[in-house]
């Protein structure tokens, strides 16, 4: 964080950096989606805007990757605009407070809980009491053991009252977890290895990894040797399997990924790289590439 915020002390800096750059040094924080967003929003802070920073919730909310939560709290915290925020925290507390049962993920719920925190707001403090009420939920009305004995409104807590806040706040859809099973095939010709980018609108994307099959399951080695010689249009003269990683479990907020990792040393360059978007890069051009987390491990315990 503290790298990142070094190289791009502005807007400015931010807006000129090559998307690559941002990505390289992004690595590790996770959610790379914000921070291709935070690239685009501050290209258009200084094209849209000369150069400065939106003052109302409805400019701000015009910026790339910015939603209504994120706009409330900015022009009410930075700007003491008169916006309601509604975060997991705020919603937490307004279930509780209100002893409603209303999913938060309807669009009724949605409408009524952020009608709730407008009607609460002291528009003279917009700021204070919205971030008064985020503290609130994050240290106080905690989603389990909720410290009430302490809380500043137990007196007005309906939920307190009728004990059902450990059911609060409702929601209707359970997020369902997707398992992916990643085979990744580490390419390695004379010292050099093929990478490419994702390109998909997908987990990581502009990101660099290798070669990648996506099975169904977890498969024997035998069935992903085949399928990537298949693709790559290899034979098994063409390589040595220099090792095979076991699975490992990378886990996304939506996603759990099982990763495997066969490297490759190759006896001849492969013929289809072009067609695969595959490019060879020496281990000294790697500080330059932006990795996901789960492929950097790799690299840096395995290849440099």
């Amino acid at each position: 964080y503290l790298k990142f915020i070094n190289n791009y002390p502005s807007v400015k800096s931010l807006a000129e950096a090559d998307e690559s750059e941002v990505l390289k040094l992004w690595q590790g924080l996770g959610y790379y989606s914000r921070a291709r967003n935070l690239h685009a929003a501050a290209k258009q802070v200084m094209l849209q805007f000369n150069g400065k920073f939106p003052s109302s919730y409805d400019t701000i909310i015009t910026l790339k990757g910015v939603g209504s939560y994120t706009a409330a709290a900015v022009a009410s915290i930075a700007y003491n605009e008169a916006k309601a925020v509604v975060d997991g925290n705020v919603y937490r507390v307004l279930s509780r407070l209100y002893n409603l049962d209303l999913p938060i993920d309807s669009t009724e719920g949605k409408k009524v809980f952020q009608n709730l925190a407008n009607e609460l707001l002291d528009i003279q403090n917009a700021g204070t009491h919205n971030q008064a009420l985020m503290e609130l939920g994050a240290i106080c009305c905690k989603p389990k053991s909720p410290n009430c004995i302490d809380c500043p409104i137990q007196m007005h807590c309906l939920a307190y009252e009728n004990k059902s806040y450990a059911g609060l706040p409702l929601k209707s859809k359970t997020v369902k977890i997707r398992e992916r099973y990643l085979e990744y095939i580490v390419l390695e010709y004379k010292q050099q290895f093929y990478l490419k980018k994702r390109t998909d609108n997908d987990i990581w994307k502009n990101m660099f990894e290798f070669f990648v099959i996506e099975m169904d399951k977890k498969e024997s080695e035998k069935t992903v040797l085949n399928a990537y010689c298949n693709a790559l249009q290899l034979s098994p003269k063409d390589f040595k399997i220099k090792g095979i990683s076991p699975f490992i479990k990378h886990i996304l907020t939506h996603q759990h990924i099982y990763a495997r990792f066969h490297h490759l040393i190759l006896g001849k360059e492969l013929k289809n790289a072009k067609s695969h978007e595959l490019v060879k890069y020496n281990t000294d051009e790697f500080e330059k590439l932006a990795f996901p987390r789960l492929i950097d491990k790799f690299v840096n315990e395995n290849l440099i």
